[in-house]
């Protein structure tokens, strides 16, 4: 299987592979393209397939909606992927710092992910 992240992985074969290869599929594709990984290949790899992950099981989340609607407003796929990405890497940040005082993750992740924008996602890239 080949990652390309503007174009959707068949759920069922992307959810076949295990976490290494997601993350390794992920990484070969920036790499091939010459992309950047920022401070850590692995890590931005994990979140990237976190988020496919998240898109393959439908609707258990927020995710594939916010992903739809985030193309709608001008974002690519690869795009839309790291905006949720990031607001993943944040919850996660948080929870690790034990900043979060809202106890409920899932439901602040929907908050988070209700309240991202593409016009937001390339403020924050420029």
């Amino acid at each position: 299987m080949n990652c390309d992240a503007d174009v959707p992985p068949d759920p069922k074969a992307w959810l076949e592979l295990d976490d290494t290869e997601r993350i390794d599929l992920v990484i070969a594709y920036h790499r091939r393209f010459h992309l950047s990984l920022g401070g850590s290949a692995k890590l931005h790899g994990a979140v990237h397939a976190v988020v496919e992950n998240q898109i393959a099981h439908g609707n258990a989340t927020a995710v594939p909606a916010t992903l739809t609607r985030l193309m709608d407003e001008g974002l690519g796929r690869h795009d839309a992927i790291h905006a949720v990405g990031s607001v993943l890497a944040g919850i996660i940040f948080d929870a690790l710092k034990k900043t979060d005082d809202d106890g409920d993750l899932n439901a602040k992740y929907g908050r988070e992910l209700a309240a991202l924008t593409a016009a937001g996602w390339r403020s924050q890239k420029d």
